[in-house]
């Protein structure tokens, strides 16, 4: 019997040390996989975190593409809206052109015509002078000669004239108003304008001068006509401004010959037969 309680004890002696080492690898496991499972979250975290940051990014870079491409329709819309205005504006500027070639052809052919006439009527009146032996009459168809010569230079200076839109002659400066004038059709009412927004009565317009740009040749203004205002913005010079006054089929010009610092002078053309209605309803008034 005590041969079995020694085969016993020496049994148990080894029990304890393998408990406690199996005991110290199920702590050690423990321990390595609760490392690896804070290693994995952090690392499952770090990854969220860089998805996330990507996926702001491709969202801000769709936002900025298709404002973009709002941005870029809408300049190609405007683009085409200006280039329909260019072919527009194109299309009138070649049929001012055509109109132009026409009166300037018409206006050589008058102009070859008159010296076919002055050179007939030349050699008429020196084929009158061979017979006539009369100095009087020499001085008196010499006199004939020069008249027809002097009308013939005056009607070739109204032909080099510019023309507007509406077939009106534009005179350019004092000395072709003055030939305008001579023609009898229009009244013309010569101003200077020095200073900004003063306004000034020429004829029944009242013009005030808004801006002046000397170097580009350009003016702005506005017109004031029957109570009725009207802004002109960026004019040449030179380039008429047509305006109707009620009643009247005939428009009247404005017409700007010369800017500088805030003057600019020209002259405003009023059609001598706009006042035949004024006064007739005069007349039938009393």
């Amino acid at each position: 019997m005590s041969d079995d309680y020694i085969v016993e004890k020496s049994g148990a002696s080894w029990h304890l040390p393998a408990i406690i080492v199996l005991g110290l690898i199920a702590i050690g496991g423990l321990a390595f996989g609760w490392n690896a499972s804070s290693k994995l979250d952090t690392t499952q975290q770090a990854v969220t975190a860089q998805v996330n940051a990507v996926k702001q990014n491709v969202d801000q870079s769709m936002t900025a593409l298709k404002d973009r491409l709002v941005q870029d329709e809408k300049a190609n819309t405007d683009l085409q809206g200006d280039l329909k205005v260019v072919t527009d504006k194109l299309k009138i500027t070649q049929g001012q052109l055509r109109k132009a070639r026409a009166e300037a052809a018409a206006a050589n052919q008058a102009n070859q015509d008159t010296t076919q006439k002055l050179t007939a009527l030349d050699s008429s009146v020196h084929s009158e002078l061979a017979g006539k032996a009369s100095s009087d009459d020499v001085k008196t168809v010499d006199t004939k000669v020069g008249g027809v010569r002097t009308d013939l230079d005056a009607t070739q200076a109204d032909l080099k004239m510019a023309r507007s839109e509406l077939g009106t002659l534009i005179a350019r400066n004092h000395d072709e108003i003055d030939q305008l004038r001579r023609l009898g059709e229009r009244d013309y009412i010569e101003f200077t304008i020095a200073g900004k927004n003063k306004p000034q009565k020429v004829g029944n317009l009242t013009v005030e001068l808004k801006n002046v740009n000397e170097k580009r040749g350009q003016y702005s203004v506005a017109m004031t006509a029957e109570d009725r205002r009207l802004e002109k913005k960026n004019r040449s010079i030179n380039e008429p401004i047509f305006f109707y006054l009620s009643g009247t089929k005939i428009p009247e010009e404005l017409v700007i010959n010369k800017v500088s610092k805030d003057t600019v002078s020209g002259y405003v053309s009023i059609p001598k037969a706009n006042g035949q209605p004024q006064a007739a309803a005069s007349s039938s008034g009393k």
